[in-house]
């Protein structure tokens, strides 16, 4: 188990990395963050990636399952008032596992983390895209998420 610093830190340590940050998708506030920050003032592109997930997060298309995948119960209610929580009941995976919004100079891999508890939580790592390798950042992504502790 590793706490936020120590995640972040982790995070700058991957080829490529120009910033990161731990996030609530919910408030669109920043738990923690570390290096550069895309448009440079943190807390703006904290709120700015919460909007993307909360987005990705609540729309049925992009969760994972297909056909015969359960549906959600009845009485709950997500936070879209549409039924089924974003998050899920409490010990559960988040609906999506990553996004990675790439554009000509750099990309923006968010990384949800699965909590014991009902939690709307991501990491943002800001990677340049001459030295990034997606692929090596989602497979660390993944190790850093599951071992992270909130709390």
């Amino acid at each position: 188990m590793q706490g936020i610093d120590e995640c972040l830190l982790e995070a700058m340590r991957l080829p490529g990395a120009r910033g990161a940050a731990l996030v609530d998708w919910t408030s669109g506030l920043a738990l923690g963050a570390v290096g550069e920050s895309p448009g440079g003032d943190q807390e703006a592109a904290a709120a700015e990636a919460a909007e993307l997930a909360r987005l990705a997060a609540e729309q049925r298309a992009f969760a994972s399952g297909g056909p015969g995948a359960a549906e959600p119960s009845a009485g709950s209610v997500g936070l879209d008032g549409a039924g089924g929580s974003a998050t899920g009941p409490a010990g559960t995976e988040p609906p999506v596992e990553d996004l990675i919004l790439s554009n000509r100079d750099s990309y923006h891999v968010l990384r949800f983390v699965p909590t014991s508890f009902d939690s709307s939580v991501f990491l943002h790592l800001w990677l340049a895209r001459a030295e990034g390798n997606l692929a090596l950042v989602r497979i660390r992504l993944g190790e850093m998420a599951g071992r992270l502790e909130l709390g």
